[in-house]
């Protein structure tokens, strides 16, 4: 018999194997078979590295679940991540951490030591142009940039001691969605993705909704990187054609007759090349093919009460804020869906992002007015419908901002302490963990680096993240690579 190695008349294609070749791979498939047949059907996203495998899927319920609480590393207390990705840097004095001694030196010459910035165009110290007001039974302080969310504040873990290995957009945003700060690495909700699996058949389980803004760094940030490219995030609008193509351009019968041919052309393709690659477009295609029925129900906002439209300012003065609550209302109706990581960008205001080098003033007030009243909505709303439990939101940017100014009335880049914060998901609301100098230039008690962020999300979700590995170029790659401690203070 002719094969690979043969030679024949040049008439008929190369056996695709040899009778060996053949018996090797068969008796791997009866292994296999074996294999499901003891532990049930797995995720979609496989399995943790360690060997912990999805349990058993009853009848009737969709065999690509993600895992159950139980069958994690550890008790998990967050199901699903919300992402409010706060893109350009707000400044850390202007909104959750207040400096009283800028106060007192406003104008005059800044006193600390200071590192090299974006632009190095040094001014005088420059205190905060926003008071801060006390909130909740905790006491917590939050700047009038926010007052909505004051109004939530017990629900928050403030970490006012994040600290960033870059001071560039572009390599602190990877740094900040992948844990490195060039491109090609795998997102953090890739990793969620990966690792958890899919709560729902019809939907990604790692989702983008893109309110006008894509950072710098490009979809890189949402990239799956060497994982299987069904973990890469997709990108959702909330307002026109919320997924792109996802409207079903010819009938059912012409889509199913052409995943058939589809079907039969890729799985022999993929039996012979051994390509994931090939794998992961055959269950994009079969997805795709469900989120034409699944997508609509979603993204359509009517069924929302009166009542939980104005919660989220969908009739609200400014059109950024109707715009991000939108995306907060989505962002909800995804996690109550079975998402897993869901990511919100930032409209587009008018001003350079949070990225005020000059006109904080103006920008700041801008950016916080489109997005504070969504998000304390947000947060009500998951909280009354009994999902903040199970769903850990998280408030961050790339860096934060300098204590003094850029020119006259902006503030440059600053890495070296800045504030994120934590809501519901497991983490103890009502309380501060880190704190920056007297200034809010450098992080002093308790630093933490976007790595300790990471292992913590993970954490709180029921994974180890010294455990979750995808082994590719020849070794094993972690989202946090060979770092990350826990921010033990912001655990309940």
């Amino acid at each position: 018999m002719n094969g690979p190695h043969g030679h024949h008349c040049g008439r008929f294609r190369d056996a695709p194997c040899t009778r060996r070749d053949m018996l090797r791979t068969v008796g791997g498939g009866f292994g296999m078979i074996a294999f499901a047949g003891l532990f049930g059907r797995v995720s979609n996203a496989s399995v943790l590295q360690d060997g912990i495998a999805a349990t058993n899927t009853p009848a009737g319920v969709n065999p690509l679940a993600g895992r159950s609480l139980s069958a994690t590393h550890t008790r998990a207390k967050a199901r699903s991540v919300i992402f409010l990705y706060m893109d350009g840097g707000p400044s850390q004095v202007d909104t959750f951490d207040p400096k009283p001694r800028l106060l007192d030196l406003d104008g005059k010459p800044f006193p600390m030591e200071t590192a090299p910035t974006q632009f190095n165009a040094k001014g005088n110290t420059l205190a905060s142009p926003w008071k801060f007001r006390q909130y909740g039974a905790s006491g917590l302080p939050v700047s009038d940039l926010f007052p909505h969310v004051g109004g939530v504040a017990d629900e928050l873990c403030v970490v006012r001691s994040m600290t960033s290995d870059f001071s560039e957009h572009t390599n602190a945003n990877y740094f900040l969605h992948t844990g490195s700060g060039i491109a090609g690495r795998p997102s953090m909700g890739a990793w969620s993705s990966y690792g958890l699996g899919s709560e729902n058949a019809d939907l990604p389980g790692f989702v983008v909704i893109e309110g006008g803004l894509v950072p710098p760094g490009g979809l890189d940030c949402f990239s799956a990187g060497f994982l299987p490219a069904r973990h890469q995030g997709s990108v959702m609008r909330p307002t026109g054609e919320p997924i792109a193509n996802a409207s079903p351009r010819e009938s059912l019968d012409a889509q199913s007759r052409k995943r058939q041919l589809l079907a039969r052309l890729d799985s022999a393709f993929a039996h012979e090349t051994q390509a994931e690659a090939v794998e992961s477009a055959i269950r994009n295609h079969e997805l795709a093919y469900r989120m034409q029925a699944a997508v609509p129900e979603l993204a359509s906002l009517d069924g929302e009460s009166d009542e939980t439209k104005a919660l989220y300012g969908f009739d609200a003065p400014d059109p950024h804020t109707r715009t991000y609550a939108r995306e907060c209302c989505l962002a909800r109706r995804l996690v109550e869906r079975g998402v897993r990581f869901v990511e919100v960008t930032c409209p587009r205001t008018g001003h350079d992002r949070w990225d005020q080098h000059g006109e904080l003033k103006a920008g700041h007030e801008s950016n916080a007015r489109a997005v504070d009243q969504p998000i304390a909505a947000l947060i009500m709303d998951l909280r009354r419908r009994g999902l903040l439990e199970s769903t850990l939101v998280v408030w961050a940017a790339e860096f934060g901002r300098t204590p003094f100014a850029q020119g006259s009335n902006g503030r440059d880049h600053n890495p070296f302490g800045f504030t994120v914060w934590m809501a519901g998901g497991g983490v103890k609301g009502g309380t501060v963990v880190g704190a920056t100098d007297e200034f809010g230039y450098r992080a002093v008690d308790k630093p933490y680096k976007m790595h300790d962020l990471h292992a913590t999300m993970l954490h709180l979700m029921g994974v180890d993240h010294r455990r979750l590995t995808f082994r590719s170029g020849g070794r094993d790659h972690r989202l946090t690579d060979v770092h990350g401690e826990l921010i033990e203070g912001a655990l309940g």
